[in-house]
């Protein structure tokens, strides 16, 4: 596995974990201890959204640095297969 590949698969993880608490909070919104776990994930998805970005590029539209060009077509996209 490729460090790109490694990048992606954290964002996936955390990615997961976050929706899914999401998920839970909806039905029980409350629990003050899967609150806090959603704040641990929460952090944990923009350090590797940030890591990602930074190594490969914006994972999506809102990850655009304006300062830098429309990035966002210049390398393949996540979900391309050259991308991985």
């Amino acid at each position: 596995m490729n460090e790109k590949q490694k990048l992606m698969h954290e964002l996936q993880q955390t990615s997961f974990a976050l929706y899914e608490t999401v998920l839970y909070l909806d039905g029980h919104p409350c629990d003050s201890e899967a609150l806090e776990y959603y704040k641990t994930v929460r952090e944990k998805y923009e350090c590797a959204k940030k890591a990602y970005e930074e190594a490969c590029g914006p994972i999506c539209i809102h990850g655009v640095d304006a300062d830098k060009g429309w990035t966002w077509v210049e390398t393949p996209w996540p979900w391309e297969m050259e991308a991985n």
